[in-house]
């Protein structure tokens, strides 16, 4: 595709970042509108202000500019109904860029058709987050390997006890989930540390830093040496719950559980039932099947649970990271190139 490309910004985008886009593509024409979009109450709060609201003559101006577009930068409202209303109505529009990197479970929400889905890419910022959630996960497996609930407690109480072996990272072995973006900085920074890292892959693929890699299939093989698993996984029909009571009873007795993927990899049930049985030792949970948790999970007040309210992505350069992807993808489209973090639009990741 050559020309130039008409993209309004349904997210909310500051000025300098608006600056960035066409600085580094100028051949995008950016709509912007920022009085159309709910505010931001924190970085990278894409959906915004819940209590913003739009007067019926704004909304009529909102959605003339979303159906005058060729490409959309985030997703209208984070509403996968305004996504399928905006495909139907605008027939020019060919790209949409998600903020979040699992963007590809609001595409599926949106129930658009096959022919709708490939008429229009959609795209997503995975890898954007990758380095802030290896360090969660990183810190999940430490706080793991030194008892950090043993040590709180004992705290919390004013308890000198006696001293006691504490695990070492360089000495474990941690199962990494999925190679994708996220984990291959997660294996890469734990491999750094000394840990014998392990991870999955469907198509057989490895990274540097990983020692042995399996199929998702065959996770069980090796279940028994670790120490500690890192979930990375997006959420999907064959990811549901594939830490269940299955899984958990094969790992090696008071293993760590970290999860930095999708809330819905686990079966938080079965993971409560592990953590009681002293299967796992130790759950640093940055999401969860529902959110916000529910305040009547037990997952809350468990001793040996760290709760995070999905908030181990967020940075202060993520909006910038995501720009500067755009940005890319921009010039790749116009280029006849194929796009980065294109969703799978079987999967929907």
């Amino acid at each position: 595709m050559t020309g130039r490309l008409r993209v309004v910004v349904a997210a909310p985008l500051a000025s300098e970042l608006c600056e960035l886009i066409v600085g580094l593509e100028p051949r995008v024409d950016l709509v912007v509108d920022s009085s159309l979009v709910a505010p931001m109450r924190h970085p990278a709060d894409f959906a915004g202000d819940p209590l913003f609201r739009r007067t019926p003559e704004q909304q009529a101006v909102f959605e003339g500019l979303l159906d005058s577009a060729d490409v959309l930068y985030g997703i209208p409202d984070v509403d996968p109904v305004a996504v399928a209303r905006t495909v139907r109505a605008n027939p020019l529009l060919r790209w949409v860029h998600t903020m979040a990197a699992g963007g590809g479970g609001q595409v599926r929400a949106a129930g658009l058709t096959g022919e709708e889905l490939e008429r229009v890419v959609f795209t997503t910022s995975a890898g954007v987050h990758g380095g802030a959630l290896a360090e969660f996960a990183v810190f999940g497996v430490f706080a793991g390997a030194k008892h950090l609930p043993r040590l709180l407690g004992q705290q919390a109480e004013r308890v000198w006890s006696g001293r006691w072996v504490m695990g070492q990272v360089s000495d474990l072995t941690v199962l990494v989930l999925g190679l994708g973006g996220i984990g291959a900085v997660v294996a890469a920074k734990l491999s750094g540390l000394g840990a014998t890292v392990i991870g999955t892959s469907r198509s057989g693929a490895s990274v540097p830093g990983v020692s042995r890699t399996v199929h998702p299939d065959n996770v069980g093989e090796v279940l028994a040496r670790v120490d500690a698993v890192v979930a990375t996984l997006p959420g999907t029909d064959a990811t549901r719950h594939l830490i269940g009571r299955e899984f958990l009873s094969g790992l090696k007795p008071g293993a760590t559980v970290v999860n930095v993927g999708r809330g819905t990899v686990i079966d938080e049930q079965a993971l409560l039932e592990a953590l009681d049985a002293g299967v796992v030792g130790f759950a640093a949970l940055d999401v969860f099947e529902v959110e916000p948790l529910p305040a009547d999970s037990p997952l809350w007040g468990h001793p040996r649970v760290l709760v995070s309210p999905h908030t181990a992505a967020l940075d202060v350069r993520e909006e910038w990271r995501i720009a500067e992807l755009f940005a890319e993808n921009a010039t790749r489209f116009l280029d006849g190139v194929p796009l980065r973090n294109v969703v799978d639009t079987v999967e929907f990741y």
